[in-house]
């Protein structure tokens, strides 16, 4: 396959302050990359200049072969974006603004009347002639996908697209994602704070932490990577009181506390579970929960970072 997006030493500073501190990143034609990381990281700030929003302060990136700073009038004309705030016109309605979108990409009225169409099922139709102000958060979200879309861009920008949703608008957004890459073959970029969201979608993630790219591979590849089975426990008393008490088990590698559980990463989680609930009884802990599981994508968070994507 080849590759959409080329980025080589990317950085962006602010002053002083060195917000993105150099992004290596490939991204191959027709996979769904997922770029995770907590708030803060600098995922919107490498978005802003890979859409050409907002010039690098060093370092190269190409999209399709086209220069980002040499080249930006073209690369715009084959990118969608939908950015974590959508800036829509609360007095125009939902077509109005898709019409106005089709035409700034040179498409003429009747050609974007028949693109809205093809984008049904992205839209809420029944309200797509009411005024964008009495829209809620999720209806707005799909307009904003079906703006970013009407040009058809090989190459989508979605910048944190279920931020703030409810389940049921969150899954709709996770399955349009899907169909746009399955059945038309869009390479999509996923910006996410939502570790379950990155497993579900990606083909591959790239982790920054820090305005630095910390990880890259599968999901899969990133959770073998860390190694070790996770039995999770949940507590009705403080974890701390029996921390020290797994600890000392053999069979344990590490152990992390929260105010309601213990993280206990162990080599063997099949041969770990025994002991471990032997422990707790011992100590006097109340147990609530303890379960056995592999190694999610928080976890390699935590494996190489030492902390955890606070929602």
């Amino acid at each position: 396959m080849s590759s959409v997006i080329s980025a080589v030493g990317l950085g962006r500073s602010f002053g002083e302050v060195e917000a993105v501190k150099g992004v290596d990143c490939e991204v191959k034609q027709g996979e769904i990359y997922g770029f995770l990381g907590p708030n803060g990281a600098g995922k919107s700030t490498v978005v802003k200049m890979l859409t050409t929003l907002l010039r690098p302060s060093f370092g190269s990136a190409e999209i399709f072969g086209l220069d980002l700073l040499k080249q930006s009038d073209e690369i715009r004309l084959r990118i969608g974006v939908a950015l974590q705030d959508a800036s829509l016109d609360e007095k125009q309605t939902g077509r109005e603004i898709l019409r106005l979108q089709g035409r700034l990409y040179g498409l003429t009225r009747s050609e974007a009347d028949r693109r809205i169409d093809e984008l049904s099922s992205v839209i809420e139709v029944d309200a797509i002639d009411r005024r964008v102000g009495t829209y809620s958060g999720g209806m707005e979200r799909r307009l904003d996908l079906a703006a970013s879309l009407m040009h058809n861009p090989d190459l989508l920008f979605l910048d944190e697209p279920t931020t703030g949703l409810d389940p049921q608008s969150r899954a709709y957004v996770w399955q349009e994602v899907k169909r746009l890459n399955s059945a038309f073959g869009t390479t999509i970029f996923l910006t996410t704070q939502y570790l379950e969201e990155a497993d579900v979608l990606a083909n591959r993630v790239g982790i920054i932490n820090e305005g630095r790219i910390v990880a890259q591979g599968t999901p899969e590849e990133l959770k073998r990577s860390v190694g070790s089975d996770v039995v999770e426990v949940r507590l009705l008393s403080n974890p701390d009181d029996v921390r020290s008490s797994i600890e000392a088990l053999s069979v344990v590698d590490h152990v992390e506390t929260g105010t309601d559980r213990l993280l206990i990463s162990v080599r063997d989680g099949a041969a770990s579970v025994s002991p471990i609930a032997v422990a707790l009884d011992k100590s006097g802990a109340q147990v609530d929960e303890l379960t056995l599981r592999t190694p999610s994508l928080d976890d390699v968070f935590f494996e190489i970072t030492g902390g955890r994507i606070e929602i």
